[in-house]
Formats: structure tokens, sequence, C-alpha cells
């Protein structure tokens, strides 16, 4: 692999600027013969995903892409996203990871915003491509890239196959110099308002941002590390930040990768048995799945992340039960995402009890993070544990706004940090608590009650699978909370049962007596957003004052 531009004169130092493809440097001198694994079936080696790359970059380039265009990915987990990962941004061009799981509208406009070159993308998604009709015939170049034949034929001018298109591409690329802030990658915020916003990164962001998540992980000494021993498999898409940039560090490092297409409970756990998997991330929605399989494998040595949504004690201690090392991280798209991380340093805990607790907060700052605790003038709050207020937020790596969207752009640096929206505290040791998000704290009777403490304990109950807070409209005390519950199959929780446990809380002064729920609706599932999470602002829009009563009102 060589790179075009001027050479330096004898004895001058130049400065070099912080690209992706350096990234890709270490990895393939000194462990070459290290395995990429999709589906437990295709295996490359690290020397393989170079020339890969290389291949991929003159594909593109001779259909036409160049620095400053936009590529855009419509793909499952698979080796073939992680060679986008590198060979677009290398190029000098704008890797764009679109959201499969939107809806065809909203795919539509995303697309519609960054005007894409090139569109690879998985047969699988040829249907929703097609929906789109007349309205993105913008896209006149798109490239299959199929798992099986026979593949069906799309409406838009398919101009090649992903593997053809590699094969008859020369195995060497000059690869052009460019600065360090040159945009990388772009994708849309999945928020529960509004149409998706379009965040960006630059190639000095994504390589700041990996050496960090490095640095953060492979120097905790106890639990959650992960080091060049690890095998790693992403369990959260690889369209949603960058899935949360763990493959450029797993690449950085020259770890054993396995990718797992599409998400199928079962599949997933097969692969962590079969390939040695030890580390993952996922949102707490992929967890329960995993852990409700039949199939009761040990699952000792499994480190996983969870973000995306809060970690309840229930389920922490479900997976703890089963050997999985669990804990949570914290970010947001925004944030490329990394913010906070909840390593805990096991032998300097004053009670072992303790663990459980530290383990489903969001953590402590990741390397190079600042991160405060503000009020509405923000003025940090106390680190008493107690004191709540708005998580704002710098680093080198966060997004500089939204493109298109000054407005909006505006209010999220605001002050001279980033707002995450995200209500917090923070403890005299160090550790941040995500209490609620703004748009979701329930403020009843002059008080405010998180919605995420009560869901806490409500999913402590022996009969409750998943667990949703939120508040309604009340002419008395301006909201009141209610409780929608998915029950575990074949079990019938009572009211009375959720409100005593509730209860013990309140006597203990752990909750305010304001926070017990006036009523409990059984559910058979809760509405989620395209990236796993609850979404509240759906399900207050479905369950008012006039929805049935599930049990009596306290």
């Amino acid at each position: 692999m060589t790179f075009a531009g001027e050479r330096p004169e004898p004895g001058h130092m130049q400065p070099q600027p912080l690209l992706i493809r350096q990234l890709l440097f270490s990895p393939a001198c000194y462990n070459p013969e290290q395995e990429i694994v999709y589906r437990g079936a295709l295996r490359l080696t690290y020397r393989d995903l170079r020339e890969r790359v290389q291949r991929l970059a003159g594909a593109l380039a001779a259909l036409g892409v160049r620095r400053g265009d936009t590529v855009a990915v419509m793909d499952w987990d698979s080796h073939r996203y992680l060679e986008c990962f590198f060979a677009v941004p290398m190029l000098g061009a704008v890797l764009q990871t679109v959201n499969v799981r939107l809806s065809p509208q909203q795919i539509l406009f995303t697309l519609g915003q960054t005007r894409p070159t090139v569109l690879l993308a998985n047969p699988d998604f040829i249907p929703l491509l097609d929906e789109m009709g007349e309205d993105i015939r913008f896209i006149d170049r798109v490239v299959l890239m199929p798992d099986e034949a026979p593949v069906p034929a799309p409406r838009l001018p398919v101009v090649g196959e992903y593997e053809d298109l590699l094969a008859a591409a020369e195995a060497r690329f000059d690869f052009p110099e460019f600065p360090e802030e040159t945009i990388a990658t772009t994708f849309h915020t999945t928020g529960t308002t509004g149409l998706p916003k379009a965040v960006y990164f630059s190639h000095r962001q994504i390589v700041l941002h990996t050496l960090s998540l490095i640095a953060t992980y492979a120097t905790q000494p106890g639990h959650g590390r992960f080091d060049r021993s690890d095998v790693y498999m992403p369990i959260t898409p690889m369209f949603h930040v960058h899935a949360w940039g763990i493959p450029f560090m797993a690449t950085a490092l020259g770890v054993k990768q396995v990718y797992p297409g599409r998400y199928e409970a079962r599949r997933l756990l097969e692969l962590q048995q079969s390939e040695g998997v030890t580390f993952s991330h996922c949102v707490p929605t992929i967890l329960k799945m995993m852990l409700d399989e039949p199939d009761r494998t040990d699952l000792t040595g499994w480190k996983i992340v969870i973000g995306g949504a809060v970690l309840t004690r229930a389920l922490a201690q479900e997976a703890m039960s089963r050997g999985i090392d669990v804990f949570c991280g914290y970010g947001m798209s925004e944030t490329c995402p990394l913010l906070l991380i909840s390593h805990v340093d096991l032998d300097q805990l004053d009670d072992p009890a303790e663990e459980l607790d530290l383990r489903v907060m969001a953590g402590k700052p990741a390397i190079l993070t600042e991160v405060r605790i503000v009020d509405d003038q923000m003025r940090d709050l106390p680190a008493d544990g107690m004191a709540r207020g708005e998580l704002v937020a710098r680093a080198p790596w966060l997004t500089r706004g939204y493109r298109g969207n000054p407005e909006a752009s505006s209010s999220l640096w605001e002050g001279g940090y980033l707002h995450t929206g995200d209500i917090a505290t923070h403890s005299p040791k160090g550790y941040f608590k995500i209490v609620d998000r703004l748009k979701d704290v329930i403020k009843t009777g002059g008080e405010w009650i998180s919605s995420v403490d009560v869901e806490d304990i409500i999913s402590m109950h022996p009969q409750v699978s998943e667990c949703a807070v939120i508040g309604v409209p009340d002419a008395k005390w301006g909201e009141r909370p209610v409780a929608l519950i998915v029950p575990k199959p074949g079990c019938a929780p009572e009211a009375d049962a959720f409100s005593a446990l509730l209860g013990e809380h309140v006597s203990r002064g752990q909750l305010s007596r304001f926070g017990i729920p006036d009523r409990y609706i059984l559910v058979e599932e809760l509405q989620k957003t395209s990236v796993g999470k609850i979404d509240k602002k759906k399900l207050r829009e479905v369950y008012d004052q006039s929805q049935a009563l599930f049990g009596e009102e306290q």
C-alpha cells in the first residue's frame, strides 16, 4: 500500500495528519494471519483485509468516486462493512452508514440529504429501495452486496456486484494525502422527534476516539478489559455510530473479529461458542433476547458492554448469573459515541453488594473526555450522588453539529459544551448515573420523578420481562406515572405486588411516594426505535387517561 503526495525534503520533519488509514498499519504487519470471520463460514485474514480495502478503493474510484463524494452503505454486520469503514474514507470520500431499520420515507430523506455517488446495498434491502419509487432516482450507481444467488433485480441501475468489482480491481491502490479534518463519515440520529439529523466526523476525530477507546479499555486491570487476546463480535449494528467505534479499535489492535450478519439470538450464541468470542456490545433488548434463549449455555468469559438504554439491575444480575461480565458504556450519536464507561475497581469496593450498583451506572469519563453535571445556568452541581442536572461534555471527537441545521447545532453546543439532554448525578467516587432523559422525566405535584428509577425497581419483580414508565397528563398533579409491563411468559402479576415492591423503596427513602404509578398496564410488547431503544414518545401517544386500568388507582 502506497500513498501519493510529495516526498518531504531530506532532514525535514513533515507534520503527519491523523488519518483512518493509520489504523490499518500495525495489525497487517504484526498479525497478518489473524482471522476475520463472517457468519462462521467465510474466513479472511488481515492480509486479505488490507488487499481487499485497496481493491474496493480502486473499484469505487473506477465508478467515479472522488474526494468529498459520499458513498452510502446498506448492509448487515459483515466483513464488507468493515472494508467500507476503511476504503471509503481513505479515498477522501465520506462513508454514509444508512440505518436500514428506518422507514422508507426516513431512509429516502437521509439519502436525499447526502446524494451519494454510489450506493452499496445488500439485496435484502432491494424491496425497501423499490418502495421509494421514482423519488430515489437521483441514485444512479448501485453495487449489490449479495451473500447468496440468485439476486433479485432492483429498479435502480446496478453497476455490478461487490465481489466481481473487487476481483476486477488492482490489488494495489495509491491512496491520496489530505488534511486530517476531512470529513470521513456521516449518519443520521434516530431520535423520537422530528426528521433524522445528520452528524458527521472527521478522520482526526475518529482516530482520536479510537485511541481513547484503546487507552480506556486496554489499561483496565480488572473486568471489562479489551486487548489483543480478545475475540470481538459486534451486536450493535455497524450503521449505528460506527458500531460504537469498536471495529476501528479491534482492527487497530489486530484481534480476531467475528461478524454475524443479521442478528438472530440463537446464531449469536452459537457464534460466541464456536468462535470463542470474548467481547461484544449491545442494547439491553438484544441482551435480554439472548438470555431468553432456552439453551442455557455457560457464557463465562464473555464481556458485554451495554449502551443505548439503561441497564436494569435485574437484567445485569441475570447476565452475571450466566457468567457474563456485563457493564455499561454511555454516549450518543453526537459523541462518536464514548463518553463514560462503568469499569469497576473490584478490589476497592467498600461493600461487595455495591458492585451491581456501579456496573449499571453510566460510569467514569473515558480518557480525554470532560463531563459535567450542570443546572440550567451551566453552573456545576455537587458530586454528592444526589444533585441532578444535565450532563454536558467536551472531547476532541464530538460532532461539530448537524448538517444543514444550524439552529439545532447551536442549541447542541450552547455554552461551549455538547448538551446530551440526559439528567444525571455524579457520585463522590467519580461515577455518573443517568437518571432520565429531560423529555422523559415526570413532573408530578411539583416534584421530579425519574422514570428510570421506577423502571429499575419494577424490573426486579420475578414475573417482569420488560417495563417502561411514562408520564401522562393529570388535571390535579400535572402528570402521573403509568407503568407498562411485559410479563414473562405464562405470568400475570398483580398490581398490588408492584405497589408493595415500590413501597419498600419509598419507606427506605430511595423513592418518592409520588413515584408509585397510578396504573400498571400489562402489554405484549413495548414499541422500540430503530436501534432497539424503548420509544417513550410513541408510548405516551398510545397510553393516555382513556386506557383501561390494570389494577386499581393508588
